[in-house]
C-alpha cells in the first residue's frame, strides 16, 4: 500500500508534468493541431472527394479516429520522453530518486503527464475535426479506454527510450524511424481490408494497428479485427511495457554513471 506521503509525490509529478506542457503549449499542444488542420484539407477534404465511402463512411470520417489517435500517441510519447531525459540530462532526476518515493510512483507520474497531454491534445484535433465532418462516438465509454492504453502504453514507451537515450539525437531516432513508419502503416488512412494478403498478414504484426483500428471501432462502429482482440494486444502490450519501465527504473539503467 502507497502512503499519503506518497500519494503527495506523485500528485507533485502529474502537476509539474502539466504545468510544464501547458506552459510551453506553443510547442506541445499548437503543432499537433496545425498538422492536423492539413491532414483534413489535403486528405480528406481534398483527395477524399475522389476516393469512394469505405465502410459506409466518407473518406474524411474514415480517417478522423485514426488522426486524432496519431496525434494521442505522438503527444503522449513525445511529452515523457522529453521531459524524463532533460531531467536526466540535467540531473535534477536524482533529486528525486534519493527521495523515499517508490519508483512505481515515479514511473506513474510521468506516465499520467504523457496521458493528460495526449488527452488534451485528443480533444483539440477532434475540435479541429468537427469543422470538417460530424464527430461520432458509437461507444464513448470505450474511447476512454482506448485512449487511455493508448496513451499508457507511449508514455511508457518515451520512458524505455529516455532511460537508453544518451543524447538528444538518441531522443529524436525512435519517432522518426519506427514510431513514424508503423503510424503511417497501420491503418489511419486505410482499411487493411483492401490490402494484398500478404500484406495484410504483415500489417497485423504491427501493435498500432490494433491501437487505431480499436479507436475508430469506438467511434465508428467498425473495425477490421474483433474489438476483444484489438483490447487484449493493447492491454498486454501495454502491462509489458509497465514491466521493463519500471525494472530500467529499478536498476537505475543509464541514470547511475
Amino acid at each position: 500500500m502507497y502512503s499519503y506521503s506518497n500519494w503527495i509525490s506523485f500528485a507533485t509529478i502529474v502537476r509539474k508534468e502539466t504545468h510544464r506542457f501547458f506552459r510551453i503549449w506553443a510547442q506541445t499542444m499548437l503543432p499537433s493541431a496545425i498538422t492536423a488542420l492539413l491532414y483534413f484539407v489535403v486528405f480528406g477534404n481534398l483527395i477524399g472527394r475522389f476516393v469512394t465511402p469505405i465502410d459506409g463512411f466518407t473518406y474524411i470520417e474514415y480517417i478522423i479516429p485514426g488522426l486524432i489517435m496519431m496525434s494521442i500517441m505522438l503527444n503522449s510519447y513525445n511529452n515523457v520522453v522529453s521531459s524524463f531525459y532533460g531531467a536526466k540530462f540535467q540531473r535534477s532526476i536524482e533529486e528525486i530518486l534519493v527521495s523515499p518515493t517508490p519508483n512505481s510512483m515515479i514511473l506513474m507520474g510521468y506516465m499520467f503527464g504523457g496521458i493528460l497531454r495526449a488527452m488534451v491534445v485528443g480533444i483539440i484535433v477532434a475540435i479541429v475535426a468537427s469543422f470538417f465532418a460530424p464527430i461520432n462516438a458509437a461507444y464513448p465509454l470505450l474511447i476512454f479506454v482506448v485512449t487511455f492504453l493508448t496513451a499508457c502504453l507511449f508514455s511508457l514507451a518515451g520512458f524505455i527510450n529516455s532511460m537508453f537515450a544518451k543524447s538528444f539525437d538518441d531522443v529524436t531516432i525512435v519517432p522518426t524511424f519506427i514510431l513514424t513508419p508503423l503510424i503511417y502503416l497501420g491503418g489511419v488512412f486505410y482499411s487493411v481490408d483492401i490490402l494484398p494478403p500478404f500484406w495484410e498478414k504483415i500489417s497485423l504484426v504491427n501493435p498500432i494497428l490494433y491501437m487505431i483500428d480499436a479507436f475508430r471501432y469506438s467511434m465508428l462502429g467498425v473495425s477490421d479485427i474483433p474489438i476483444g482482440l484489438t483490447i487484449s494486444v493493447i492491454f498486454l502490450v501495454t502491462a509489458l511495457f509497465y514491466v521493463i519501465a519500471l525494472t530500467l527504473l529499478k536498476r537505475g539503467y543509464g541514470l547511475r554513471s
